[in-house]
């Protein structure tokens, strides 16, 4: 069985972002990157997987530029099998990735794809869900847990009210929250050796497919500075605080 894992290069969760002096985008001139922490999590649950015997192979893909190489490279360092990455000069949206992806699990005839349930630069949370629907498989969203058991996959996934346990038949979308596992840290000379290993390239222009951006950026500004919180030296003061603001009624 094989396991597809997509992968995406934003800035390091560590850094805070600027925003360009025109407003027209994010100013990442310089800034450090790396894999997006979700995705890190379903490539972990991939090798799992496959450590558990349920898989035989991990296969990482990525899209964008050669820059991408980077990304692709720390998941062969974590033991991915293979890394594919599909160059594109066109600034892709959710709705392009999920055509191109969908193009790849079809040419790898993949079982399973994972990927982190959002990206941590625009946090939109909707690339599984339209890789889902395009493709017309089964999905399973914010997963804590994947087990597998024959051509069924049993996730338990987080809700508003807690957390709830479906099965999927495969081949599935399953979308990995934090809580999914911790993943492996990766040795220098295991990175080292992922330098060697060579990845595959498929220009997005052969698969012949719509990828315009369908949303245009407008402005990007930054968020308003809170306000300073008071405090209060009793119960009945701060009623009659909450009492005074807008008119609340306790």
């Amino acid at each position: 069985m094989k396991i597809l894992v997509a992968v995406k290069r934003v800035v390091d969760y560590n850094i805070k972002v600027r925003v360009k002096p025109d407003g027209s985008d994010v100013d990442i001139a310089g800034v450090k990157m790396g894999v997006n922490p979700f995705d890190e999590n379903a490539i972990e649950e991939a090798l799992r997987l496959k450590e558990q015997g349920k898989a035989t192979e991990v296969i990482a893909v990525s899209f964008g530029s050669t820059a991408n190489h980077d990304v692709l490279r720390h998941a062969l360092a974590m033991g991915a099998d293979r890394a594919i990455l599909v160059e594109s000069a066109e600034k892709l949206q959710s709705l392009g990735v999920a055509k191109l992806l969908k193009a790849v699990v079809l040419r790898e005839q993949a079982n399973l794809i994972i990927l982190g349930k959002q990206s941590i630069d625009d946090d939109a949370g909707q690339m599984g869900q339209i890789l889902a629907a395009l493709l017309d498989y089964p999905q399973a969203t914010f997963a804590s847990t994947i087990k597998l058991d024959g051509n069924e996959a049993i996730v338990t996934r987080e809700v508003d009210g807690g957390t709830e346990t479906i099965a999927l038949d495969l081949p599935a979308v399953i979308t990995a929250d934090l809580r999914l596992n911790e993943p492996r840290f990766v040795k220098l000379p295991n990175l080292m050796m992922a330098r060697k290993k060579p990845i595959e390239s498929i220009n997005a222009s052969e698969l012949g497919l719509d990828i315009q951006p369908r949303l245009t950026l407008l402005k990007v500004n930054e968020p308003p500075v809170r306000k300073p919180g008071i405090k209060v030296n009793s119960v009945e003061e701060l009623v009659s605080k909450l009492r005074a603001h807008e008119g609340i009624q306790l």
